[in-house]
């Protein structure tokens, strides 16, 4: 039997259905994740999902270490062995755990009762790692992922955009993105957002050059924070994927002047330009008017 294929389905319906009837709870509640010689965001899963049962090997030995160290070691864990169901379940806090090594197919159903069973889009900036980067505002930030229209499977590539590309990540839970950070600073802050949220769907690449992105799935979107390489990052991306959807942001006046005319270059249409402006009110009653970018959006037909 292969690794990958260590619990079926039959055996994932099985053991659904075994949680289901011991925990009272009707298996539609449950979110189902398999694991086994896989990357799936089990943090962001737990974070949005009161019932989580994770199906596991020996591919993630220290998988209760890492749920505790995300902060989640209050919440409470039944689990057994094997492939088939057993009534040998064993219940602990998440915190017990930390020392428990997986070495076997093991099955955890994981209750986390102080989640909303909601994911909130725009995270508060505290709440990433801090390095070189200057993030952008988490209400710009939430009308940026309103553009994207991600879904659950999707792959989008998102150049120097890091906190967009975690909030992505949490979205495209099946899918892919992929995170191009040019530098190595961004790059390890970049590594550090990956570890501290918990998604294991971000494929971190320092350039769009063809030895970058050939092993890579091909994205629908790309996000890009405009530089001067702004039309070199475009021939890159039509090269990988000829119908490329974009959404570009720049606060600089000059690039966004030049955007129509690499757009109609490039054969880009519908394009579309949006501004966001937001103010805040600070300590002093005083508005502090945050810097407000263009969002430019346009695709290939």
């Amino acid at each position: 039997m292969g690794t990958e294929n260590v619990y079926n389905n039959a055996a994932m319906l099985a053991w659904t259905g075994h949680f289901a009837e011991m925990m009272d709870v009707s298996p539609e509640k449950l979110k189902l994740l398999n694991i086994c010689q896989k990357k799936k965001n089990v943090i962001p899963s737990i974070e949005s999902h009161k019932r989580v049962v994770i199906f596991a090997d020996a591919s993630h030995p220290n998988l209760c270490y890492e749920i505790w160290e995300a902060g989640l070691g209050e919440c409470d864990v039944w689990y057994g062995t094997g492939i088939d169901p057993t009534d040998q379940i064993k219940t602990a806090k998440i915190k017990d755990m930390i020392g428990t090594e997986i070495k076997e197919p093991t099955v955890f159903f994981i209750l986390n009762e102080n989640t909303r069973e909601s994911y909130k889009i725009g995270i508060k900036n505290e709440n990433f790692s801090r390095g070189p980067i200057h993030y952008v505002g988490s209400e710009i930030r939430a009308v940026i992922m309103s553009l994207l229209h991600v879904d659950a499977q999707d792959v989008i590539c998102i150049v120097s955009g890091e906190s967009i590309a975690i909030e992505a990540a949490i979205v495209a839970s099946e899918g892919t993105i992929i995170a191009v950070e040019g530098d190595k600073g961004s790059q390890m802050a970049m590594e550090a957002n990956v570890e501290k949220f918990g998604v294991h769907n971000v494929e971190i690449i320092p350039d769009l050059s063809p030895s970058s992105v050939s092993s890579l799935p091909t994205p629908r979107l790309a996000f890009i924070v405009a530089t001067k390489n702004l039309e070199k990052d475009i021939e890159n991306l039509l090269a990988v994927n000829p119908k490329m959807q974009f959404v570009i942001y720049t606060l600089e006046l000059d690039i966004l002047a030049g955007i129509k005319e690499l757009f109609l270059k490039y054969n880009i249409q519908n394009m579309e330009v949006l501004q966001i402006t937001v103010s805040k009110l600070d300590s002093k009653n005083v508005f502090v008017t945050q810097p407000s970018p263009w969002l430019i959006s346009g695709e290939v037909l």
